[in-house]
């Protein structure tokens, strides 16, 4: 009786061990490394790509169907893109549509998650040649999660298509409107995400990309997403976009721009030329 009893419990603690391993995050370099794309349903293909060309960002590539662009890539820089996707139906809502994070490892990330019960959809090769994984936040929009794999049309296009007229060379973050502030925080800490209270908001990090900046803020009426760019320089960010044509208000250290579907691109001076740190991941020939 005394031999069962000291097995169980050997039983059991090797068990709690097992459930314990499993549950450990992936270390930050196979982790969560950045932001890889936001993706925006568009009114007007065409008028979005022009208006971002005008930002100083070039189209990367287009994927199609029976000749329709059905997806395109803007390019930020080598590891950061924007992706539009045409409305296709009046009931399809315009706007940002999902963000998508950068994995080092995604095969382990998704294994992790799994682990948490947040039930992320199986890791797949997509269109484009990486690999990907998703699951819904608490409002049902998509958070998606990629990792860039050689022969892929993103990595086949590094060092191209990168505009000499950017006016930001990267996308920093972005602060997010939330209606149920807590099940955005508990959703954003499973994910691995440092949540912090600053000024009423909730501010996330997270170690393999501390310097990207997310924050959470009480949904108002009006209210809406907005992204964040960095520049050396407001003032000069500012006299840029005029002379490209492009609307822009300044209000200090920040130049705010709707594209022609409302969304709000935040340009936030830095007083840096370029601050690497911002992304650690990227390529240093970049």
């Amino acid at each position: 009786m005394t031999t069962n009893l000291r097995w169980l419990g050997t039983l059991a603690l090797a068990c709690a061990c097992s459930a314990t391993s499993i549950a450990q995050p992936p270390p930050p370099n196979e982790s969560i490394m950045g932001i890889a794309h936001i993706a925006f349903r568009v009114s007007d293909l065409d008028r979005e790509i022009a208006f971002l060309g005008k930002l100083g960002y070039e189209e990367a590539f287009t994927t199609t169907n029976g000749g329709q662009a059905t997806e395109v890539f803007i390019k930020i820089n080598d590891r950061q893109f924007i992706e539009l996707f045409p409305q296709t139906s009046p009931s399809q809502p315009i706007g940002l549509m999902n963000v998508c994070f950068e994995a080092g490892d995604l095969n382990a990330l998704e294994r992790y998650y799994a682990s948490e019960g947040l039930n992320p959809s199986p890791v797949r090769k997509a269109a484009a040649g990486d690999l990907i994984s998703s699951f819904n936040d608490p409002v049902g929009r998509v958070t998606e999660f990629i990792q860039y794999m050689p022969g892929s049309r993103q990595t086949l296009d590094i060092g191209q298509h990168l505009g000499v007229g950017r006016v930001s060379e990267e996308l920093m973050g972005f602060d997010l409107p939330v209606r149920d502030g807590a099940a955005m925080k508990e959703f954003y800490t499973d994910l691995g995400f440092a949540a912090e209270e600053v000024n009423g908001n909730v501010r996330l990090t997270t170690p393999g990309a501390p310097d990207v900046h997310i924050e959470l803020r009480p949904a108002r009426p009006g209210s809406q997403p907005e992204f964040l760019f960095p520049v050396p320089d407001a003032r000069r960010a500012l006299e840029k976009l005029e002379y490209a044509g492009v609307r822009a208000q300044r209000n200090g250290g920040l130049v705010f721009v709707h594209d022609p579907d409302g969304n709000l691109f935040v340009f936030l001076e830095t007083g840096e030329e370029h601050k690497e740190s911002i992304l650690p991941w990227k390529h240093k020939s970049e």
